[in-house]
This record gives structure tokens, sequence and C-alpha cells, in this order.
């Protein structure tokens, strides 16, 4: 028998809501939410856990959730139909698709990453905005690369707004957070060159340089730029020319241009 909730009031829904709306909730659970059919079909190809599906039988049928449930070798989930009034209340996008799931978090340590023989990595500082971030995910994804590192980051991997702007890419690229000190290390380690995009006018530019070899490209806010310990370490800083008026583009932007100029020396292996 499949559970049906039609109350607010339910505790399920609000701890649902409480997930949606409080980082410290989603980090105490080590529980998430993923709203949208495809962002949910990745999260299970990405090895994710998946506890409850919530759908709205006037959305989508039952049999399309039971398909979705039962796409990969893991734990089933739980599924539970739900009014069209619980429904709008946990739905954050206007197209919606009928379903929500509560996902297990995973722990994105830097222990945990694994590299090829030939890594491409990038790494982000500080990176706060939501939007921002889904950008940078897309882009990594795109290109396939190794991995995204968050460096010191001021919000959490499972916010709804990132998972909703990486278009579920979140959960097709490797990622990890870490300090600088941490992710500095990490690079040594692994002997991955480090390609810090800077504003100075000591920076050689971008396309002047060969990344066919281990490379990592830093990015950071565009308020602020890059923390010192990333120029100081840095093999080369680097610049992306401007001819217009301003003097910087949106940091998703400007991994997108150095990624895969990368990629297209790499000739796109």
């Amino acid at each position: 028998m499949i559970k049906e909730i039609s109350s607010l009031q339910n505790e399920l829904i609000k701890d649902i809501i409480h997930l949606q709306e409080k980082s410290r909730a989603r980090k105490q659970k080590g529980l998430f939410v993923i709203e949208g059919k495809r962002e949910i079909a990745l999260a299970l190809e990405g090895g994710y856990q998946i506890k409850q599906l919530l759908f709205c039988e006037e959305i989508i049928d039952q049999s399309k959730i039971e398909l979705l449930a039962y796409s990969k070798k893991s734990l089933a989930p739980e599924i539970i139909k739900v009014s069209t009034k619980v429904y709008e209340r946990l739905a954050h996008r206007k197209t919606t698709e009928g379903v929500i799931a509560v996902a297990v978090s995973k722990s994105l340590l830097l222990s945990d990453l694994k590299f090829t023989v030939n890594p491409l990595v990038l790494v982000a500082e500080a990176s706060e905005k939501p939007g921002n971030i889904g950008a940078l995910l897309r882009t990594a994804d795109a290109a396939h690369i190794d991995a995204v590192i968050i460096a010191n980051p001021k919000t959490d991997l499972y916010n709804p707004n990132i998972i909703r702007s990486s278009v579920g890419c979140v959960f097709t690229n490797q990622i990890a957070f870490g300090s600088t000190s941490e992710i500095l290390d990490l690079l040594k380690k692994y002997g991955i060159r480090v390609f810090s995009a800077a504003l100075s006018p000591q920076s050689v530019a971008y396309h002047n340089i060969d990344y066919t070899k281990p490379t990592a490209f830093v990015v950071g806010t565009e308020a602020t730029g890059l923390d010192e310990p990333w120029l100081a370490n840095a093999t080369e800083n680097i610049i992306i020319p401007m001819q217009g008026k301003i003097d910087s583009l949106n940091v998703s932007v400007s991994a997108a241009i150095l990624i895969f100029e990368a990629k297209r020396q790499r000739k796109f292996e």
C-alpha cells in the first residue's frame, strides 16, 4: 500500500520544508530535497540514496514514479502520494514535474576524490551565490572534467537553489569541499599545476599557456577575486584579456573559457 498525505501539518511534510529552507537542518540530518524527475534520475545515476519519493497524481502517473524508484539497484525508496495542496507547498518550480525526493547527503571530502592520469580540475574559492555555483557545475559537466572543488565554502552544496540552477549537475560531477591549504596540499600531492585567474598586470594571457598536463584552474568571486595564497602558490597567474570597457567576466563564464581552452588543447579527450 502506498502511503498518502493530504495535510500540511503532517510531520514529514514539515521536515521536508525545514530541509528546503535551513542549511543547518540539512547538515544535522544528512538529508536534502530534490525536485524534478530529471534531477532525481541524475542523483540515482550518481549513486545517491533516495529515502522517499513524493508525487502528485494530478501531475504525474504513479507508474512513472515506480519506474523512477526502481531504475537503479539501490535501496528502494518509500513512495508517497501527496495532495495537490501539499505538492504546491513543497514545489519551488513553476514548470513542475510532480515529483520530489528526500535524499541522503554524501561526505564531499577531499580524500574521496579520484583522479585520472592527467586530471583537469576546477577550484572555486568562497563561492556564495547559488546561481554561480550551479553554472560552474554545468560547465564542469559539459566539459567532463575530473572534479570541482569548493574552497572555503559559504553555502552548502545541497541548497535547493544550487540543485535547481545546476539542472542536476550537482550529481554528475565529483565535488569536494576544503580549505585553501588543504586543497593546495592535495593538488601538490597529485602533481596538479595551479593556474589562478587574477586581474593583475603580471598575469599571463590564458591562451599562451599549455594545459595538456595535470591542471587546476582556480577562480574567485567577482567582488574580491582570489586570496593571496592562491596567487602566491600558483604555477602561473592567468588572465582573460578584456577588449571592452569592463575588466572582468562573470565567474562561470571565465571558468568556461579556461576549461574549454584546456579541452581544446587536449583535443577534447
